[in-house]
């Protein structure tokens, strides 16, 4: 599962990207910027598929289900 938010900082809004893996419950990929653009989102699922390999699950085609509010940055054709 993936979403992000936004948190006030002291100097200004700083957007959290994360994806979640349900069964585990852990934060398997995030990231952090100051402008809501695609790139961020993507570096948070490219942490996730970096972290399945890294505990020996691969990714298999098929086998891996990702969801998200379908927002803006979820959409986009990277």
């Amino acid at each position: 599962m993936a979403d992000f938010t936004h948190v006030k900082a002291w100097s200004a809004v700083v957007y959290v990207a994360f994806v979640v893996d349900t069964f585990s419950r852990r934060i398997v990929g995030w990231s952090a910027a100051t402008v809501k653009e695609t790139v961020f989102v993507l570096d948070a699922l490219e942490m996730a598929v970096w972290q399945r390999d890294r505990d020996h699950h691969p990714i298999q085609s098929g086998k891996l289900i990702h969801h998200s509010d379908a927002g803006s940055q979820f959409t986009s054709l990277a």
